[in-house]
């Protein structure tokens, strides 16, 4: 994978996004694919591209969400794209979130994210405390196996992947196995 300079970056997004009228998000996830849009340069393309409309910020830092917000107020409607951080990303001042497990644990995903957006933080601490080991399954380089793995453990989809990523094996399996359904056996009733 080449990790361009800004110059080579800008110029990929701005021939992306000019080549359509359709609003535009900005996936930025420096963790995964090694580029890491700043916030200033944010600025840059929001100035310059009416149909940039919103970002997934996904580098693990809820500063950045702060700094988005002062720098360019609601010109861009912010998403938290790293599971483990949706309360604190929220409370940041973020309006969305782009989550991985709630294709796993939708309910208790959207019930999160709606105390959270209501502000009614010790309700949604006492999910978000329960939740957070699955949440953090999402922050590795095999997210998408442990997620899968987690779907299928809720019936909710298969542990299938497809290439080049493989699916996982034992002790490795057997270890989220573990955690997953030692989570899932202290659910939290939400009524």
């Amino acid at each position: 994978m080449y990790e361009g300079d800004w110059r080579e970056t800008r110029a990929h997004f701005d021939a992306v996004i000019s080549a359509t009228p359709l609003p535009c998000m900005l996936y930025n996830n420096p963790i995964a694919y090694g580029t890491d849009v700043l916030p200033e340069q944010m600025v840059d393309l929001a100035v310059s591209l009416p149909n940039f409309v919103a970002v997934k910020e996904s580098s693990a830092d809820v500063r950045r969400v702060t700094s988005l917000r002062t720098l360019l107020g609601d010109r861009l409607a912010i998403f938290v794209g790293v599971d483990d951080l949706i309360l604190e990303g929220i409370q940041a001042g973020a309006v969305g979130w782009i989550a991985g497990l709630a294709d796993a644990l939708p309910v208790e995903s959207v019930r999160l994210f709606e105390l959270a957006a209501a502000g009614r933080i010790a309700e949604a601490r006492e999910i978000y405390d329960w939740f957070m080991p699955l949440l953090r399954l999402d922050t590795v380089p095999k997210f998408v196996q442990l997620i899968k793995l987690v779907q299928e453990e809720t019936g909710l989809g298969s542990e299938r992947v497809r290439p080049p990523r493989l699916p996982l094996e034992a002790p490795e399996r057997e270890a989220v196995l573990g955690l997953v359904r030692y989570a899932l056996a202290r659910r939290p009733a939400l009524g």
